[in-house]
C-alpha cells in the first residue's frame, strides 16, 4: 500500500517537469549568496564508464519555488519544488519546507542514493567547510538552533492553546486556559527571530526532526 501511494507521489512530481531552454549555466560568484543556491552531482554511466555533470540551481525569493537543472552547462529541464528530476541512470530528487530547499539526492536506477554537494561559493558550500573546519565548534551552533527550535515551539503551542481557550464554547466547556509565561511584544519578536535563524540553519544543514520540523513529514519525499 505504502509503495502504491509513493510511486503515485513519484509520477505526479515527474509531470511538473518542463523542458529547459538550452541557456548556459553562468559561474557561481560569491554575491549569487543572496540570489540563489547552487548544486552538483556528477553521474557515472558504469557500462561505458562515461561521467556527466549536472547542476541543480534555486533562485531565492521567487513567487513560485521551482529548481533548474543543468546537464554539462546546458538548461535542459526545470520543475516547480518538490521535484523529481530525470537523469542519466536515476532521478534527483529535491524537497522544501516553507525555509527553502530542506533534502536533495541523486537516486539511482537501482535505488542507491547519492550525495548532491552544494557549490563552495554558496551559503550551504560555506556552512559545510565551516562544519568540516571546526566541527566541534559547528555542532555547537546546531545544539543551540535545535534549543532555540524547542523554545519557540513550546512558547508558541502554549499562547495558542490560550488563544483557543477564549472561544466560548471551549471557555464554557473545557475551562479557560492561562499561560504560565507572559511575554512582551519584543521578547516575542526576539523569539520568532531566533527560530527563524535557527531554522536556517537547519536547513542549510539539511538536518531535520520529527519534532520540530512537523511540517516536513508532509513535503517529505514520497
Amino acid at each position: 500500500m505504502y509503495g502504491s501511494i509513493k510511486k503515485m507521489k513519484h509520477k505526479r512530481k515527474m509531470k511538473k517537469v518542463k523542458a529547459g531552454d538550452g541557456h548556459l549555466l553562468k559561474k557561481y560568484r560569491l554575491w549569487n549568496v543572496f540570489t540563489h543556491s547552487l548544486f552538483h552531482v556528477e553521474v557515472t554511466n558504469k557500462t561505458e564508464g562515461e561521467t556527466t555533470k549536472y547542476a541543480i540551481k534555486s533562485k531565492y525569493f521567487t513567487e513560485e519555488p521551482r529548481v533548474d537543472l543543468y546537464k554539462e552547462g546546458r538548461h535542459v529541464s526545470y520543475s516547480k519544488l518538490p521535484a523529481v528530476l530525470p537523469v542519466n541512470g536515476g532521478v534527483i530528487k529535491v524537497n522544501k519546507n516553507s525555509i527553502g530547499i530542506n533534502g536533495i539526492r541523486y537516486v539511482s536506477d537501482q535505488e542507491a542514493t547519492y550525495s548532491v554537494y552544494p557549490d563552495r561559493r554558496s551559503v550551504r558550500g560555506l556552512r559545510l567547510w565551516f562544519h568540516k573546519r571546526f566541527p566541534n565548534t559547528s555542532a555547537l551552533v546546531g545544539l543551540i538552533a535545535v534549543i532555540a527550535l524547542l523554545i519557540s515551539t513550546t512558547l508558541g503551542l502554549v499562547q495558542l492553546m490560550e488563544s483557543f481557550s477564549d472561544i466560548p464554547w471551549i471557555a464554557e466547556n473545557i475551562g479557560i486556559f492561562k499561560s504560565p509565561v507572559t511575554l512582551s511584544v519584543g521578547t516575542n519578536l526576539t523569539i520568532g527571530l531566533a527560530a527563524a535563524l535557527a531554522g536556517i540553519e537547519r536547513t542549510l544543514m539539511f538536518r531535520n526532526h520529527w519534532l520540530i520540523d512537523i511540517e516536513n513529514i508532509n513535503t517529505g519525499e514520497g
